[in-house]
């Protein structure tokens, strides 16, 4: 993986509506905290490949809390709105919540977090006493039998659940539910977790099994679009389509009709939408990468650690930006299958 850096200009400025070569603005910032996860998904860090002897980063590579920060701010003057935490799994980051605390204290940022809710229960409290506003958990299936094979390290179902809850009756809500969903494996699980989730407050979000990475084994003849998703739950339970809160919103949103709540798809394999993609990435130890798909990134740690100024940084960080015109779903091909993208466990989703 070759990383950049892009030289710095004499006269660094600030630009708070900065646009790529699309057209396309700086709204939402993910951050991964960690490379590590205690879960083996068969999509994300299948376990032939992060075994025993895999060797994950030393804690000294990784951004501090204090960088972490300091690259928050610095991002939210580009007009950064949102900022996710993920990993790896980010609950396995030692105290996590003092992470959340600094970065709550930046004025207007809307600060969420993914988690497979394995260390829900337990954290749910010090993450919302911290500051946290929501969370996301991605759980694939309710199916005890099929959850314990997809995360491959036999996690029970009732503790994701619990997880779920506890973080509702804390007041990280309305909780968001990931399902990824694979041909063959666990399509047999839509239907029980639509009826599972509708009704419940939160919100159910089936994402098309995506090629992220180079080592999840990613076929087109796996993935279920979500046209037949939509005609599977219409089905049996009336959906219709609505508006997105928002422009670049991942999810296509639709609601049950009998009021029951709201249900989302994540398409960007069958339905790409990088047209509206307003997202940037920081991995663990300080790369930006400006997509999902991408197969390099820029080095930041280096500008953070090498005695740069809050301007410098975010000049740079404007440079990268300008020149982005990555648009990797809407040109899927045979010409880009054989590119080594970087592992979606690395950058988070």
């Amino acid at each position: 993986m070759v990383s950049k850096i892009i030289p710095i200009r004499e006269t660094p400025t600030a630009h708070a509506k900065m646009t790529d070569r699309l057209r396309r603005p700086l709204r939402d910032l993910r951050i991964s905290v960690t490379d590590r996860c205690n879960f083996r998904c068969v999509y994300c860090m299948p376990k032939e490949i992060f075994g025993r002897d895999y060797q994950f980063m030393a804690h000294s590579q990784l951004l501090s809390f204090e960088e972490i920060t300091r690259l928050a701010k610095i991002f939210v003057r580009h007009g950064i709105e949102k900022v996710r935490i993920t990993g790896g799994e980010p609950l396995v980051r030692r105290h996590l919540e003092k992470l959340i605390e600094m970065l709550a204290q930046i004025p207007g940022l809307d600060l969420t977090l993914t988690t497979n809710g394995s260390l829900l229960k337990k954290k749910a409290q010090a993450l919302k006493d911290a500051g946290l506003k929501r969370v996301t958990v991605s759980l694939d299936s309710l199916d005890e039998a099929i959850f314990r094979a997809m995360n491959d390290v036999d996690f029970p179902v009732a503790s994701v659940l619990e997880g779920i809850a506890e973080a509702a009756a804390v007041g990280l809500q309305p909780v968001k539910v990931n399902m990824v969903v694979k041909r063959g494996i666990n399509v047999d699980s839509v239907l029980p977790m639509a009826r599972h989730f509708k009704g419940s407050g939160h919100i159910l979000r089936f994402i098309e099994f995506m090629d992220v990475g180079a080592t999840n084994g990613w076929r087109m003849d796996d993935v279920i679009p979500t046209r037949e998703l939509v005609r599977m739950i219409n089905g049996e339970m009336a959906i219709e389509p609505i508006d997105p809160n928002y422009q670049g919103e991942v999810a296509e949103r639709w609601r049950y009709k009998d009021g029951g709540g709201e249900v989302g798809f994540i398409s960007s394999v069958t339905q790409a939408f990088c047209r509206d993609c307003n997202r940037a990435r920081v991995s663990t130890e300080g790369k930006l990468y400006t997509c999902l798909f991408a197969t390099e990134g820029h080095d930041l740690r280096s500008l953070l650690r090498g005695g740069k100024s809050d301007d410098e940084i975010l000049d740079v960080i404007g440079q990268i930006w300008s020149v982005r015109e990555d648009r990797y779903s809407e040109i899927r091909s045979e010409h880009t299958a054989g590119l080594r993208k970087v592992e979606m466990s690395y950058i988070g989703g």
